[in-house]
């Protein structure tokens, strides 16, 4: 039976090319925070009713204005409720999309106190969170940071949280962009994708 690989640090210059700002990640930032940094536009919908329907302004487009992300949302017949389904999709957006420094490589920068603050609050936590929780989507921004340096490696991450790789795996699969983000680190790197 062959030995299980090591796993090892990707050096810097090998990494996925991927969108990199300055800490704290956009999704660490309060609410009020980030809906600041935004532009809302509305779009008229049609509303219930057949032909001589009403029509509502009640779509919600919000998009930040740093990285140009979109988030969306115009389900709902209040443009309020649209507005908070929008920030909601846009700090998974920038979860996904935008990395930060990662403290897990010398070469990665200072980690803002805010990130740092939070890390604490996580390490050794189950990791279990509901989508409408607003932790979730700073947790899986932050993972995704390690991870990219790791190369897609749970392995490599996991310790520096004080969880399982499972945990960690499961986490992911909870939000399949997070997974497939994953995925593209370690087929990057020649790796076969987590399922």
């Amino acid at each position: 039976m062959p030995a299980k690989p090591i796993a090892v640090m990707p050096d810097a210059g090998d990494r996925m090319p991927c969108r990199v700002t300055a800490s704290p990640h956009p999704t660490l930032l309060s609410l009020t925070q980030l809906l600041d940094r935004c532009d809302l536009r509305t779009q008229r919908r049609s509303g219930p009713g057949g032909q001589h329907r009403n029509k509502t302004s009640s779509g919600a487009f919000l998009t930040d204005r740093e990285t140009g992300l979109v988030g969306e949302a115009t389900e709902r017949r209040s443009q309020a409720q649209n507005r908070d389904v929008a920030l909601q999709r846009l700090r998974y957006l920038l979860a996904i999309e935008i990395r930060t420094p990662s403290p897990l490589v010398e070469d990665g920068g200072a980690v803002d106190s805010l990130e740092s603050e939070f890390r604490q609050r996580y390490t050794g936590h189950p990791f279990r969170l509901n989508e409408s929780n607003p932790d979730k989507a700073a947790l899986l921004a932050l993972l995704l940071n390690d991870l990219w340096v790791a190369g897609g490696q749970p392995s490599l991450v996991a310790p520096a949280w004080s969880v399982s790789t499972s945990k960690l795996t499961n986490l992911l699969r909870s939000h399949p962009p997070a997974l497939g983000r994953v995925n593209q680190f370690r087929v990057h790197h020649d790796r076969l994708p987590l399922h």
